[in-house]
């Protein structure tokens, strides 16, 4: 029998007759997606999360019969970085669909998407000598006896190595991502950036490049504030954005002294270069951009847009020093130059009772038709329980006046378990609707008005996700068949979590939040390993991806049999 698969996306039913019995057939029905790769962490440069191009996955068949865990893949440590996933790749003379896993003991993996058992493609460590490592170079402890990052509580437990997502350039084929270590002892700290290419897992020509950066500023007690590999953490994921590589820093457990860098790099196809750099506070510190692993948006012109957390603001005065930008919203030109803030009212109080503002991710909300009410928007939100609607085209600055709309979402607290509302997500958008889950409440639905250029509320889940809330992710075919997939890894194993246990995929009808569809705590076959804060997975090609620690309940590597595991999940055979 000889099939020929469509050349267009859509569903479509096969059947297969029987050759000696005409009365006998069976049929099938498939999706066949247009998807070429999910190349970035929530789908696009807009961060709105949604993959407008699955096919196969519906609220018809995403239920406790028809959908399950389908296989997973252990790695040697915590996956913290959402999985990147690509399409028809050629490795080793086949072609693949490939799901990328970066893990917290330095690695990258390179699965075959859909094959059960786990196939694995390659696997590369990126501190051997192949990969610009020094001599017996190792991840960063992290937490407990001999903790080298933070305050040693262990916000990133056991070690810290790749953390944020990494980006692909599906052009040239290449991915981009972050490694930090140490040589023995902690005599040094290195971060890299690295030019990986996707079939083989090698370096680029050129590559890796050893992080560095200088900028002005009082902040080190000099004229110079100097980039510190130790005590930058590079929590939120990269960018890439009209051939520009964009890394963002924040801190370990907000050990000082730490900036909010943002760094640009390109590639030539022979060596990495640094194009620009920003500090966002460098002559009073702090203002990391981390975002909960959130990556800079980016609109049609090439401007950035970040959340910086707690730190100095001096962005009003008149004569310098005024560009220090503690807990604000930035528009940032393709060149790291600030075109316009807007920073909250309770700037000053976010920054004494550490209210982060940058807690949560800045996705773009809309862009409406010239002659409406206002044409561009995003939202942004963070430990503070605002959620803001924002004018990308009038921020306004200091104040919140300037915003273009503000929503209660929760009760204003510091970092704690039983404080409500507090907002550690990206807001997903789907078809004028925004979904997110603040901690320890339900996933809520709004719905944008284009007329009004506003939200107002259209529903809730009926349970609530565990601290610290969820960042959600949609798949739909166009504006139909819409699903959210959000992840409760309230029970994350480490420092101020509740307890220790299994990620919770949910599916939920995207157009009543009040349906859920399925969840992975229904069967004990469908068990995500433990969970990782801030986790966000991946739908392409009729299949989810979870990352996970494995069954490491937060104690040193090595301590129980599985490091890190990729969870893999879709419609059953």
């Amino acid at each position: 029998m000889s099939f020929t698969a469509p050349t267009t996306a859509g569903v479509y039913t096969l059947t297969a007759k029987s050759v000696t019995d005409a009365t006998q057939s069976s049929s099938i029905t498939v999706g066949v997606t247009d998807l070429a790769g999910v190349y970035t962490y929530h789908n696009d440069l807009s961060r709105d999360g949604a993959n407008t191009q699955e096919y196969a996955l519906t609220p018809t068949n995403v239920n406790p019969g028809d959908f399950g865990k389908l296989f997973s893949c252990s790695v040697d440590g915590a996956i913290y970085a959402q999985p990147l996933w690509v399409a028809n790749l050629t490795v080793n003379g086949a072609a693949h669909n490939v799901v990328f896993v970066a893990t917290q003991h330095d690695s990258l993996y390179a699965f075959d998407a859909d094959t059960s058992p786990c196939s694995k493609l390659w696997s590369v460590s990126l501190i051997d000598s192949a990969h610009g490592g020094t001599a017996n170079e190792s991840p960063v402890p992290s937490g407990g006896t001999g903790a080298l990052v933070g305050n040693g509580a262990g916000d990133l437990t056991p070690e810290v190595g790749i953390t944020g997502t990494p980006v692909i350039d599906p052009a040239h084929a290449i991915l981009y991502v972050v490694s930090k270590s140490m040589s023995p002892g902690g005599a040094a700290f290195y971060q890299r950036l690295h030019a990986i290419d996707l079939a083989s897992g090698a370096e680029k020509p050129g590559s890796p490049l050893t992080i560095t950066a200088t900028s002005p500023g009082a902040g080190d007690g000099g004229t110079t504030v100097t980039f510190n590999p130790k005590t930058e953490n590079q929590r939120s994921a990269l960018a890439f954005v009209n051939g520009t590589v964009y890394v963002p820093w924040g801190s370990h457990e907000d050990k000082r002294p730490f900036y909010g860098w943002l760094i640009g790099y390109t590639y030539d196809g022979s060596a990495l270069t640094v194009a620009n750099v920003l500090n966002a506070a460098p002559d009073g510190g702090q203002a990391g951009i981390w975002m909960s692993g959130s990556a800079p948006a980016a609109d049609a012109a090439g401007n950035l847009y970040v959340l910086t957390g707690n730190g100095s603001f001096n962005a009003t005065n008149a004569a310098p020093p005024n560009h220090d930008y503690g807990d604000s919203f930035l528009q940032l030109s393709p060149a790291l130059s600030v075109l316009q803030y807007f920073t909250p009212t309770n700037q000053q109080s976010d920054l004494i009772y550490n209210n982060d503002f940058g807690a949560g991710g800045a996705p773009i909300l809309a862009t409406l038709p010239a002659g409406s009410i206002v044409m561009h928007l995003a939202v942004a939100g963070g430990k503070d329980g605002n959620l803001y609607v924002l004018n990308l085209d009038a921020l306004g600055g200091l104040g919140d006046q300037h915003a273009w709309q503000e929503i209660s979402v929760g009760t204003e607290g510091d970092l704690n378990a039983d404080t409500p509302g507090v907002i550690f997500c990206t807001p997903a958008i789907w078809n004028n609707q925004l979904y997110l889950a603040g901690a320890t409440q339900a996933l809520a639905a709004y719905a944008f008005n284009p007329t009004t250029a506003k939200l107002s509320a259209h529903g809730t889940t009926a349970g609530t996700f565990g601290y610290p809330g969820t960042t959600p992710s949609i798949s739909a075919t166009g504006t139909s068949n819409g699903i959210v997939w959000a992840l409760d890894n309230g029970k994350y194993c480490t420092y101020e979590s509740p307890g220790c246990g299994p990620a919770v995929l949910h599916a939920y009808d995207a157009n009543n939040l009040g349906s859920e569809l399925w969840n992975s705590a229904l069967s004990s076959a469908d068990a995500a390993g433990n969970a990782v804060k801030f986790v966000v997975p991946t739908i392409a090609n009729g299949k989810v991806y979870v990352g996970t620690r494995g069954n490491n309940t937060g104690g040193a590597l090595g301590s129980t049999s599985v490091a890190g595991e990729l969870d893999v999940y879709g419609l059953k055979p």
